[in-house]
């Protein structure tokens, strides 16, 4: 469980240094080993962010990619954050691992498929999602193929109609990213090197620090009720 290794390193880390490591910084070095388990590449995690003081779920709407986002909408939220179409589509090779919920893609193809699919992948699909209505915890890879090692798998499925996400899959069609899509297929080193400068990026966003923040002594809690 992703939560439960959170608590016990920061459990850890409370007891010999307390007050010092954040949640967040727990969270960015979590992913990063992560991924390097799965076979993915290393790259560099500046530390020293603070946890937010305070979390609202409304603050998020409209931060994040949505699973039915169109790319020139994809492309917009990047931008706004600094980001650009290459290193979106460097981004988004992150779904080589990882699931997806059958609601999240399901409307591809509940009543004729998505023409952008593989039509054999589609009809597994609406097979595996049939039942989801009454079991919400049904999902499917993001990566059919290799879905437990980070690679580029992930782009050569898009060039097969393998796309689970319709915000994955539209990334072939888009004239803007279509090029790095296919750069990716083709070459694992190209996208390593540009999914970790962008993770690096990625890493700084936002990040709080001084007074804008606090160092959580448990994650799933602030330190006082008034903030």
């Amino acid at each position: 469980d992703r939560g439960d290794v959170v608590v016990r390193a920061k459990t850890a880390l409370e007891l010999q240094c307390p007050g010092v490591v954040s949640c967040a910084d727990v969270l960015a070095l979590a992913t990063r080993e992560l991924l390097i388990m799965l076979g993915g590449p290393f790259y560099h995690v500046r530390l020293g962010r603070k946890d937010a003081l305070n979390s609202t779920a409304a603050s998020v709407e409209g931060q994040l990619p949505g699973p039915n986002m169109t790319v020139d909408q994809l492309i917009s939220l990047f931008a706004r954050k600094g980001f650009t179409a290459q290193e979106l589509v460097a981004l988004s090779g992150a779904h080589t691992v990882g699931f997806s919920h059958c609601d999240h893609y399901d409307g591809r193809n509940r009543n004729a498929y998505d023409p952008a699919m593989n039509p054999q992948f589609a009809q597994a699909l609406q097979k595996a999602c049939a039942n989801y209505t009454t079991d919400p915890t049904i999902a499917a890879f993001n990566d059919v193929m290799t879905p437990g090692k980070f690679d580029n798998l992930y782009y050569q499925n898009l060039l097969r109609g393998l796309g689970l996400l319709a915000s994955d899959q539209a990334l072939v069609a888009h004239p803007r990213t279509k090029p790095f899509v296919e750069l990716y297929a083709a070459n694992q080193t190209a996208f390593f090197r540009d999914f970790a400068h962008a993770m690096e990026k990625v890493s700084v966003l936002g990040v709080k620090t001084g007074r804008k923040g606090e160092v959580r002594r448990r994650c799933d809690a602030f330190n006082t009720l008034s903030t």
